[in-house]
């Protein structure tokens, strides 16, 4: 017997929620739409639910708008079913439930993030700590202590105890051979990088070693020095070293496959700094397409830098690419379908209505609040008097004429209605109320919500009832 599921919802999404439902293929649950009493089916509370859902149609489970507050186990204690939030937009209820869009789980990775901390010997202990704790809330697996050439590192002991004690992996990052050894010496977990002639610090530190060519391109020695360590029964990363565009960087991955060919059982660590710091292009796709490399070679470790501005969301992006393409790989598949995180310029279903559907919906609208939806025709802005489209918010204004004498709702439709223009130029997903989704290149400023509290009004609210207020005195 097929699960049976009840969807609240309100007056305004009730014919939408409708159709979407009507267009899944073979869903595997019979359905039945309840409307709970607003009109706005986001302003749903746990609460209102309480005291409003009488009936529970023989559901099996109840599936509430994505934005709906409150507490659900208490609605669920009380009514016996499980009770779960859906997707914030009723059009990505299909993936919800598992069509068009892959249900693999992305918290499974092979790849090892290393960060590079590339400022460590100018900036105190406390200062590289801080960022220690950024990069592995971001997905770092290692802290790698930079060194800079001809600058002193008199707190570089201090530093890897410090990190040590904190409960990080570190690695210390110099091509001085007294650093690397002062590095392991103070119980730096690896070292980036000896050579095929500065093996000799192996012996004297137990840091797993990062080995790279003696001379840039020059494979043969790189496979000497993984020789010598497999001699002394020493675990070790070799990295033949990836070049920048238009300076070897084709041959460079042609070098990490001969890498990989001819030492399979060896870990590979690629770092993509000569890439992403030095193209200029957004680092989401640049990322993309390496760890589908990285992917496709097996490399087992990145080292990834923010030196750049443009840079500075790549150890988040990594460890979404390398999640994303491990999932691919495990399903024999190409990486589409799994997360949006990387796309966080231009979605591939960007528009939630069509222009025909926007007209239906603001044909049920009797209040004089203002509605913003973004379709591929432009920005849409409609209440009880009317519909109004533009691509140019400034064309709007004149149209809006609730504006005209009211400075906290007119704040409000600005804000909304910038949001809603760089949406609709991007091709980004745009809901009225809520921040522009970035993906992971930014994170919103609201984002820490609390799901189980009531939304508070915003600023702009409470100043028009205030303006209300003081009117009616």
């Amino acid at each position: 017997m097929s699960e049976h599921v009840l969807f609240l919802t309100g007056r305004l999404a009730r014919k939408s929620l409708q159709r979407v439902l009507e267009s899944m293929e073979a869903p595997g649950f019979t359905w039945t739409i309840h409307d709970i009493g607003l009109n706005v089916a986001a302003l749903m509370t746990a609460e209102m639910i309480g005291r409003r859902l009488k009936d529970l149609y023989g559901a099996d489970r109840v599936i509430l708008p994505g934005l709906c507050r409150g507490d659900l186990e208490e609605l669920e204690r009380r009514f016996g079913v499980r009770f779960e939030r859906g997707p914030v937009d009723l059009k990505d209820l299909p993936g919800f439930f598992g069509q068009g869009r892959r249900q693999t789980s992305l918290e499974r990775y092979r790849v090892r993030i290393f960060a590079e901390i590339v400022d460590a010997p100018g900036i105190p202990v406390a200062e590289v700590l801080a960022r220690a704790k950024r990069y592995v809330g971001e997905g770092a697996d290692v802290i790698d202590i930079g060194c800079l050439p001809t600058t002193e590192f008199p707190h570089l002991e201090d530093t890897v105890a410090a990190l040590k004690e904190a409960g990080y992996t570190v690695s210390v990052d110099s091509m001085d051979e007294q650093e690397l050894l002062r590095g392991g010496r103070a119980g730096a977990d690896y070292l980036l990088s000896l050579k095929e002639s500065s093996l000799w610090i192996a012996d004297e530190v137990g840091s797993v070693p990062v080995l790279i060519p003696e001379r840039p391109g020059d494979l043969p020695s790189l496979y000497r020095a993984i020789e010598g360590m497999q001699g002394r029964g020493r675990e070790c990363y070799a990295d033949s070293i990836l070049d920048p565009i238009h300076f070897g960087f084709t041959e460079s991955i042609c070098r990490y496959r001969r890498l990989r060919e001819d030492h399979p059982e060896v870990p590979v660590m690629m770092g993509t700094g000569n890439v992403t710091e030095l193209t200029e292009a957004d680092t989401t796709g640049i990322n993309a397409l390496l760890f589908g490399i990285i992917s496709e070679l097996s490399i087992d470790a990145v080292l990834t830098t923010e030196v750049s501005p443009h840079c500075r969301t790549v150890v988040r992006e990594s460890d979404r690419a390398r999640r994303i393409m491990y999932a691919a790989r495990e399903d024999n598949a190409l990486p589409k379908g799994y997360d949006e995180g990387l796309t966080t310029t231009h979605l591939r279903r960007p528009w939630t209505y069509t222009p025909e559907e926007v007209e239906e919906l603001a044909g049920q609208i009797r209040d004089p609040s203002y509605r913003v939806v973004v379709s591929e025709a432009g920005i849409h802005v409609f209440n009880r008097d009317g519909l109004h489209t533009a691509v140019d918010p400034f064309r709007l204004f004149p149209q809006l004429e609730r504006l005209q004498e009211d400075a906290p709702h007119a704040f409000y439709m600005g804000v909304e209605l910038a949001r809603a223009q760089v949406a609709w130029q991007l091709g980004r997903r745009y809901m009225q109320d809520q921040e522009l989704d970035w993906g992971v290149a930014a994170r919103p400023v609201d984002s820490e919500v609390d799901m189980h509290a009531y939304k508070e009004a915003g600023s702009t609210l409470k100043a028009g009832r205030r303006r209300k207020k003081k009117g009616e005195e």
